[in-house]
């Protein structure tokens, strides 16, 4: 009997592994449980997590669209969530791009650390989330649609450059995003005092 239902629970848990390998966002919690009792990576292994590289350069249009690079879009998973969250960026002159997953991620975070019953913290988490957009390429050209006010914000003329930071996309007004970067002696100064 015994040995039956051994060979139940292993039939079982090879069926799960299938649908987990299909499609991991559905069977998140099952991935969970059943991939620490065989020992596979979680998905949110940051080793597993999207990685953004490149840089590249889009015209926006009269109406606020761009093509959203291929290079990037290549690198989410087909049939996963497509949508982006985003948002100004908190340090630089850019706007912050994040895959819907990332930003759900990142906000849980930042949320985890405040207290809601301190007034600064609640000022700040008001103005953390202001003035974010969700957009999703469509279908035909891969083209996202960014608010005008969010572009206004970062004064974008008519090109714009997507980088990729790692978690995250930047887009910056390309005259911005020229001027900005550092000179190599600055940055082998603060590569030196941030990693020497």
């Amino acid at each position: 009997m015994d040995m039956f239902c051994n060979s139940k629970i292993w039939i079982f848990m090879e069926s799960v592994d299938k649908i987990v390998e299909k499609n991991v966002k559905k069977c998140n919690k099952v991935e969970n449980i059943f991939y620490f009792c065989i020992g596979r990576k979680q998905i949110n292994d940051p080793e597993e997590m999207i990685k953004f590289i490149g840089e590249y350069t889009a015209k926006v249009d009269d109406k606020g669209r761009l093509i959203f690079p291929s290079a990037f879009k290549s690198v989410m998973s087909p049939g996963t969530d497509l949508r982006l969250v985003i948002k100004k960026e908190l340090f630089s002159n850019c706007l912050a791009v994040y895959t819907y997953e990332e930003w759900a991620r990142e906000s849980e975070q930042v949320k985890s650390r405040l207290n809601f019953f301190n007034r600064e913290h609640s000022q700040f988490w008001r103005e953390y989330m202001r003035d974010r957009a969700i957009v999703e390429p469509d279908e035909k050209l891969g083209r996202i649609s960014v608010p005008k006010r969010l572009l206004e914000q970062i004064g974008v003329g008519k090109e714009v450059v997507f980088t990729g930071n790692d978690h995250k996309i930047e887009i910056w007004a390309k005259e911005t995003y020229e001027s900005d970067k550092l000179r190599d002696s600055d940055y082998l100064a603060l590569a030196e005092k941030i990693l020497g």
